[in-house]
């Protein structure tokens, strides 16, 4: 027996977990309170760490957000499209490693969790493509009467507040998030416990696609703790609360009101994410800006 056959015989190797981060300004890293907790799978046995962030961290995914959003929403919208278009290639080319850690997070059979990937591909490929026809879905030329003419154009509201998913963590993720960045604002995303594995691959693949840093911020933890503080901050403009209990709702709406922020009315229980999206989350993110014009000789 040769020593290398004798050494690995005998030594035991000492298993070395992950410890997933955040994804703030297009940069991952370690929560400010150095606070972890355990990433499990469906089987509930420990898979890895994860950061849970802090109210510290989630001012700075606001404020990374705020800094980003200008320049993404003045992107032209084939850009964003096209952006778009390589977030959901980055998906399809990695599809093997998404559908393991979807069977293992949400306990699905292998040929079922390919199934949620290729979905959640498709849907980022379907709202990608929605980014240069809003302008045609929600704008159009006004009706008026006088020597001018009146157009009407959708514009981002700024900073949006999201509370993923529970029952979903890759498709519910993806179907909330992207009409948010069709539209042309940036994402602060609270993510679950049970979703964060799907969630910081997503990360991934956004950090090694075109997205610019800040656009889509993602915070992983109990919601419970952070979604209330995303509701009240003063300079996140509309909130999506997908993912949240029905405990909290109230809540969340309160301190949504009392910021005047726009609030999506979402059904509770959460939805099917398999089904066929609509055009309605476009809407909820967008202002319609009118622009009057006097008509020439």
């Amino acid at each position: 027996m040769s020593d290398g056959e004798s050494l690995a015989n005998t030594r035991k190797r000492v298993a070395v977990p992950k410890t997933y981060k955040l994804y703030v300004g297009g940069s991952f890293a370690r929560s400010e309170s150095g606070r972890v907790f355990p990433v499990t799978g469906s089987d509930g046995d420990f898979r890895a760490n994860a950061a849970q962030a802090s109210r510290k961290d989630l001012r700075d995914a606001v404020a990374a957000a705020r800094k980003a959003f200008d320049g993404w929403a003045g992107a032209s919208a084939h850009n964003r499209g096209q952006v778009m278009f390589r977030v959901a290639e980055m998906l399809e080319g990695t599809r093997d490693r998404f559908a393991g850690e979807v069977a293992d997070v949400e306990g699905l059979p292998l040929p079922e969790a390919e199934a949620v990937v290729d979905t959640a591909v498709d849907r980022m490929f379907w709202y990608a493509g929605w980014t240069d026809k809003l302008g045609v879905l929600l704008g159009g030329v006004n009706q008026v009467a006088g020597p001018y003419t009146s157009h009407g154009g959708p514009e981002p509201v700024g900073v949006v507040g999201v509370v993923a998913p529970r029952s979903s963590s890759l498709l519910g993720l993806v179907s909330v998030l992207a009409p948010v960045m069709a539209t042309g604002n940036c994402a602060v995303v609270l993510v679950g416990p049970e979703a964060a594995v799907p969630a910081v691959s997503l990360c991934e693949a956004l950090a090694t696609s075109d997205v610019p840093g800040g656009v889509v911020n993602v915070l992983t933890g109990e919601p419970t703790e952070l979604a209330p503080r995303l509701a009240s901050h003063s300079d996140v403009d509309a909130l999506d609360p997908s993912g949240a209990e029905e405990s909290l709702r109230g809540e969340l709406e309160e301190a949504a009101a009392a910021t005047v922020k726009r609030m999506l009315d979402v059904p509770l229980p959460e939805q099917d994410w398999s089904e066929p999206p609509t055009p309605k989350r476009l809407r909820a993110f967008t202002d319609l800006k009118t622009v009057w014009h006097p008509l020439g000789e």
